[in-house]
């Protein structure tokens, strides 16, 4: 009866065991991922979300600071320090908008732009290694977009 009851115990903490969380591998691979980044963003002066920030200012030049942090997933309190620092080293600008000065809007420089040639080679470099089937990287984007996605509503 003992050894039942102590079962029954150690079956109700099961879900408390580290091997038994999805978050955990999860977290383990994002900060790994982000280490292995780290080299080849030395190279360009950019920690890891600046780059992901430089990469959505690539792509549309000129957005609004509550658009960027909708793409990024961040917060007014994590981006104003973040575009300030990236503002200071020339590669955006940051000004009020004329319709609404409550609106910052953030806009690449020729410097920010400039910056995109050097960091074309970094998914390749990261991705070679990383080495990851293609199909299974695809798969593996899928799902964790599904996630976000399930998170996020």
């Amino acid at each position: 009866m003992a050894d039942r009851m102590a079962d029954q115990t150690a079956d109700q903490y099961d879900v408390l065991r580290l091997e038994n969380q999805l978050c955990f591998p999860l977290y383990v691979c994002a900060k790994e991922i982000v280490k292995a980044y780290k080299p080849y963003l030395d190279e360009l002066d950019l920690t890891y979300t600046q780059y992901i920030t430089m990469m959505v200012m690539w792509q549309h030049r000129e957005l609004m600071v509550k658009e960027v942090g909708k793409y990024l997933f961040l917060d007014s309190s994590t981006l104003t320090p973040l575009l300030k620092r990236l503002e200071e080293k020339g590669y955006v600008t940051r000004r009020r908008s004329t319709e609404d000065e409550r609106d910052l809007i953030v806009t690449i420089t020729d410097s920010g732009q400039a910056l995109k040639e050097k960091a074309v080679t970094i998914p390749g470099r990261l991705g070679a290694c990383i080495d990851l089937d293609p199909q299974k990287a695809e798969t593996l984007y899928a799902l964790l977009n599904e996630l976000i996605h399930k998170l996020t509503q």
